[in-house]
């Protein structure tokens, strides 16, 4: 399996000041070698399905081990971990009316709240809780009856969007995102997991918030362009995303000394999938910018410009985004073509453990929480499929 550049080539100045190393890819017609879908037979792509139906069961085996009485996993005040395993769970195919389903969604239920958000009543997180809740709602919602729940909830997501009714114009580099209440300010990720949520419950990519979050998106890509021109957009310039352009900027994967904030995978895949959400399509140069980059770091072993940091978030985060893109194989910038259903099955079942959970040694964003990281390696297990 090829393996992607180290971290610390990713974070030299040389490197990240070479501004313009990806243009003439960029600008030059079919540079993107993505693999469209191809006539093999059905088993050809994709990995074993007896690998994928035992990694799925041992998983979900185990979340149905460790929901306490109350229904909650982890933590019975924090309901945005109990829908991300919701959600993983019927990611893994539980059915709606499983027990242990029902009582996880009955918790967060309890959560639901005069204003049609679904959030501890004194988090800072109500974007990310409601818009998670959202999700595992509306994937036990095949009879209807959580509809009213789930419109309520997205009218909420709405009002927590960065626009005017915060004080914000177009122009402000907060616009069109969300984030976490307390740092004040709309980052990527949250922001993500917006647009998850409204895709979920029907809103269409022409839609105003779709079209205002790709705004804010487009000011998180290291990309000078007409969609950018953000203090931030010219000094590294490759394509990548990194967390947020608001409120002085910030990149997970740090800042070089000119305070170019780096690029990293999974913020990439992240910002990728959220444009692709509201509507671009693959000759968009934000697009293409975004996927010269993922295939110059392809990598099923880390979470390129974050080492192991966050890596089960990327999983799931590079497989819905390649699903997403009804990519079968994704060629890298080395021309290896990589059937990654196949690699991101077979690497998660390599890294699971005997109890069927999957636990991240660097615990960073809570990925030493074994259900938290379960959840994601559902999650991911979904968009794997054999093709």
């Amino acid at each position: 399996m090829h393996t992607p550049r180290s971290l610390s080539s990713l974070t030299t100045g040389s490197y990240l000041n070479r501004r313009s190393f990806f243009l003439s890819s960029v600008a030059a017609s079919g540079a993107m070698l993505l693999s469209s879908r191809m006539s093999f037979g059905a088993d050809t792509l994709g990995p074993d399905p007896k690998v994928l139906k035992t990694t799925r069961e041992k998983a979900i085996n185990f979340l149905k081990t460790t929901q306490s009485e109350d229904g909650s996993w982890t933590s019975k005040t924090q309901p945005g971990i109990t829908a991300m395993v919701c959600f993983g769970l019927e990611c893994g195919g539980t059915k709606a009316d499983d027990s242990t389903l029902q009582k996880g969604l009955k918790h967060l239920l309890g959560y639901l709240q005069k204003d049609g958000g679904i959030y501890h009543p004194e988090t800072n997180h109500k974007n990310y809780e409601t818009s998670l809740t959202v999700l595992a709602l509306a994937g036990a919602n095949a009879d209807g009856k959580l509809s009213g729940t789930i419109k309520e909830a997205e009218k909420f997501l709405r009002l927590l969007q960065w626009d005017e009714t915060e004080g914000v114009d177009k122009s402000h580099p907060a616009f069109g995102g969300a984030g976490y209440g307390k740092s004040q300010r709309p980052d990527l990720s949250n922001t993500t997991f917006l647009l998850d949520a409204l895709k979920a419950a029907g809103v269409k990519s022409n839609d105003p918030a779709m079209q205002n979050a790709l705004v804010f998106v487009s000011r998180c890509q290291n990309l000078e362009s007409e969609f950018n021109t953000t203090e931030f957009a010219a000094k590294v310039n490759d394509g990548g995303f990194y967390y947020t352009s608001a409120a002085g900027g910030n990149s997970q994967a740090g800042k070089n000394p000119d305070g170019g904030l780096r690029s990293y995978a999974s913020m990439t895949y992240a910002g990728l999938k959220s444009m692709l959400y509201a509507g671009l399509t693959k000759d968009d140069k934000r697009v293409k910018a975004a996927l010269e980059w993922l295939r110059k770091f392809y990598s099923i072993d880390q979470n390129p410009g974050l080492e192991q940091q966050g890596l089960y978030y990327y999983y799931h985060t590079m497989a819905k985004t390649l699903s997403t893109l009804e990519v079968d194989l994704f060629e890298d910038a080395k021309g290896e073509k990589h059937d990654w259903r196949k690699e991101i099955t077979e690497a998660l079942a390599k890294r699971q453990k005997e109890n069927g959970s999957w636990v991240n040694l660097a615990d960073r964003w809570m990925e030493g929480d074994p259900n938290l990281a379960t959840a994601y390696g559902l999650m991911a297990l979904k968009f794997c499929d054999p093709k």
